[in-house]
């Protein structure tokens, strides 16, 4: 662990984390849902704000699924992951940025800006979530992916609190109210985001066998569409890629859900505000030592055992959340996710970057991404149209249990070895002189 925290590379790598983890917390998890609620939709029925929530979400995830696998072979083709990731990037900086400017009551044009700001954060995801097999070594994967999210915890948490503290006090700061202080909160994220992304611009190669697509971004994207099909066709032939790809798509579905919806979920079983908010600090502060802890037992009992492991305590925390009542219920469960949230996403990638060609990984890591957005087009959808067909949230996040065993049951079946096997002849055979990157 010692050297890889000494790793330029490494640590820029994995500084990304700590820089957009705070969009994922100030906006997509914490501030937006309910501010969304409080001052852009005053005066909409809540259950009609828990709808236009889901719906936005689900909206910024169906544009990354159809982005994402041809934007991934573009960058594999044309070696230009950083060049994405950039892009896509500054989009949610300056998105999240402009959310200060919006006025009370215009719910229309905050979901809007969230819906892009969101594109820009998933969709730089792909492409920095592949940049891991030009950082790390094959037996680094488990710990290097685990650093990532545990800096992300930290970072993002950190820059939470700031936040939090301000919208508590928002005289201290010269704030007319906290309203005032929330909006400014959007703004301290972007910079935030800009600031920390510079070292992995400065210090992350790309590595792998760069192939030429051609001059000019109408034949990179003609390019990306042929390779696009082409890989379609690999992942067929990888039994094991495909399998587990189907299982991620479920899980990853529910744990995305819970990130994304348990604001508005607390909210709408009445509990207070500022409970919840600490509840999402203590979840970001559990995490940081949390998922190093499961880069750990990834290395000791194997990734999938560490993944089945998470499923299965978030089975028992959706059902738990089912019937809960009362505000310190929120708190353990809190805790609890904290435990295993990380864990679960940082093995996930590990895992994934293991059965797949790494001379391919923008790519394979784009259909990856797909798959996770994908899931996220359904899960809040699942839930905003039951809690509004029923008027009970609780049933509406009861849907997402489905998500959780059907990922776990076809995760079973997948087997790590078997995919590594399998991917290292693919690029063996597609590319004869390649050396072996996963063991430099």
């Amino acid at each position: 662990m010692a050297s890889i925290l000494k790793d330029k590379k490494i640590f820029s790598w994995a500084l990304y984390d700590w820089a957009n983890s705070a969009f994922a917390t100030t906006v997509l998890a914490g501030f937006f849902p309910a501010f969304y609620k409080q001052y852009w939709a005053v005066g909409v029925d809540a259950s009609n704000s828990t709808f236009h929530l889901g719906l936005g979400n689900s909206l910024a995830s169906a544009v990354i699924v159809i982005l994402a696998p041809v934007l991934g072979s573009i960058a594999d083709s044309s070696a230009t992951k950083k060049r994405f990731l950039a892009a896509f990037a500054l989009l949610g900086i300056v998105i999240t940025a402009m959310l200060y400017f919006i006025a009370q009551e215009q719910w229309l044009i905050a979901i809007t800006l969230f819906v892009l700001a969101s594109i820009g954060f998933a969709g730089a995801d792909i492409f920095y979530d592949s940049l891991i097999v030009s950082v790390a070594s094959e037996e680094q994967y488990d710990v290097v992916s685990a650093y990532g999210f545990a800096l992300g915890y930290l970072g993002g948490g950190l820059l939470f609190a700031f936040n939090v503290f301000m919208t508590l006090n928002p005289e201290l700061f010269g704030f007319a109210d906290s309203s005032e202080a929330v909006r400014v909160s959007f703004l301290t994220v972007a910079v935030w985001w800009l600031l920390f992304s510079i070292p992995l611009f400065l210090n992350v190669p790309e590595t792998g066998v760069k192939r030429t697509v051609g001059r000019g971004i109408g034949k990179a994207i003609r390019g990306g569409f042929c390779q696009l099909s082409h890989t379609f066709s690999e992942i067929r032939k990888l039994r094991v890629v495909f399998l587990f790809l189907l299982a991620y798509w479920l899980y990853i579905d529910g744990l995305g859900t819970i990130i994304r919806m348990a604001v508005d979920y607390g909210m709408a079983i009445g509990f207070d505000m500022d409970n919840l908010i600490t509840a999402l600090l203590i979840t970001q502060f559990v995490g940081f030592p949390a998922a190093l802890a499961f880069g750990y037992l990834g290395e000791r009992v194997g990734a999938k055992r560490g993944i089945l492991f998470g499923i299965v305590v978030y089975i028992a925390v959706t059902i738990y959340a089912v019937f809960m009542d009362d505000v310190n219920e929120f708190y353990l469960l809190a805790v609890v996710i904290g435990l295993v949230q990380g864990g679960v996403q940082s093995l996930s990638r590990s895992f994934y970057a293991r059965i797949i060609p790494t001379n391919q990984s923008a790519e394979f890591f784009g259909f990856y991404n797909m798959l996770g957005k994908f899931a996220a087009v359904l899960g809040p959808v699942m839930i905003g149209s039951v809690t509004l067909m029923t008027g009970s949230p609780r049933l509406g996040i009861l849907t997402i249990i489905v998500l959780f065993i059907g990922g776990a049951l076809l995760l079973l079946f997948v087997d790590e070895q078997e995919g590594a096997r399998m991917a290292q002849e693919l690029a063996k055979d597609k590319h004869p002189g390649t050396p072996d990157l996963s063991s430099s």
